[in-house]
């Protein structure tokens, strides 16, 4: 992925708002006067806003240079084609300076005057706070697909939120940089969030009309979601035990084969049928065989998975200690409570 970015001196920041933008060159203007007005009222906090040109055909990287020659809190990074939200947000991560990240869409239907509702929960002991759109200004057309959207990815992940693709969000650093970000995976970060152990919570947020522009997402935007869903799944369930999932499956396969080869055995047996050209047999074998092989994935997957992990992934699971060790102290004599 190449990058063009501006390059500016910034003093240390607490918060970085991260803006993904697609073709929305009437807004970001906007955007920026209104961010810079909330953060008015949090004067004790610096902050940046970091701007990703995702492949825009408009005038949108024009302006966001204009804004970043003009406001030394405000960067963009240009990426070189439309590589989607997801990548967007994983670059702006990589440039991030703050403690804590916000992103919100660049359209102006997520509201600034919001940030500092979700700052105060990540202060209340949140790791991920996702804003949950309760009045959604947005057509039935959109509300409905994502409302069963919203409860599928609930009861496959284990994380019932009323919004899990909403834009704004504010969170820990530490949570962006944990969570696998691409292809669609920006929907899940919320349960990506969850299943590594973060506090996730969700807080009504206003939701905004369009003004400007159109939506970048159709149907296909849902074809695309179900299939992460299946990697979210797989990744949230199975991504320390893959030989569970391989293996489960494998057994059953098998198990299906089994019956139906011993189904026949006892009619050529007993009953003396011919079973030589009935479809069943085949279909056996290939239950069978199927079995092996993916019982035998899940075997390898786990060699892997064995050979891969370290005790690094391990101390990253850690969120928080109440004694550090120094060397010496770990190394040193050992007294057993009550000696003298």
């Amino acid at each position: 992925m190449s990058i063009e970015a501006s390059i500016e001196t910034v003093p240390p920041v607490q918060v970085s708002v991260l803006i993904p933008v697609k073709d929305e060159e009437k807004t970001l203007t906007t955007l920026v006067t209104e961010i810079g007005e909330m953060f008015e009222t949090l004067p004790e906090i610096e902050y940046e806003v970091i701007f990703v040109d995702d492949g825009s055909v408009d005038s949108s990287w024009t302006v966001m240079r204009e804004l970043a020659a003009t406001n030394e809190r405000v960067r963009a990074l240009r990426l070189r084609r439309n590589f989607g939200k997801a990548a967007a947000l994983a670059a702006a991560v990589d440039e991030a300076r703050g403690e804590r990240i916000v992103t919100m869409d660049a359209d102006l239907q997520d509201d600034p005057a919001e940030v500092p509702r979700l700052l105060a929960e990540l202060d209340d002991g949140a790791d991920l706070v996702s804003g949950h759109k309760a009045d959604r200004k947005d057509p039935l057309g959109k509300r409905l697909p994502s409302k069963l959207f919203n409860k599928m990815t609930g009861v496959i992940t284990g994380l019932k939120l009323n919004d899990h693709n909403c834009g704004l969000k504010a969170a820990r650093t530490e949570v962006y940089q944990r969570v696998p970000l691409y292809g669609e995976l920006h929907r899940y970060i919320p349960a990506l969030a969850h299943q590594s152990g973060y506090r996730v919570r969700e807080l009504a947020v206003n939701h905004r009309p369009r003004e400007h522009g159109k939506s970048k997402y159709g149907f296909e935007r849902y074809v695309r979601g179900a299939i992460d869903l299946l990697t979210v799944m797989t990744i949230t369930k199975y991504g320390r035990r893959p030989a569970h999932l391989f293996g489960g499956l494998g057994l059953a396969s098998g198990l299906l084969g089994f019956i139906a080869l011993a189904y026949l055995s006892i009619v050529k047996i007993f009953g003396g049928q011919a079973i030589g050209d009935r479809p069943l047999l085949m279909l056996g074998i290939l239950l069978v065989i199927l079995g092996v092989q993916m019982i035998s994935i899940g075997l390898i997957a786990e060699i892997v998975l064995h050979r891969t992990a370290n005790r690094r992934e391990a101390t990253d699971l850690i969120s928080e200690r109440t004694k550090t060790l120094e060397p010496a102290d770990a190394a040193g004599p050992k007294t057993s409570v009550g000696a003298p």
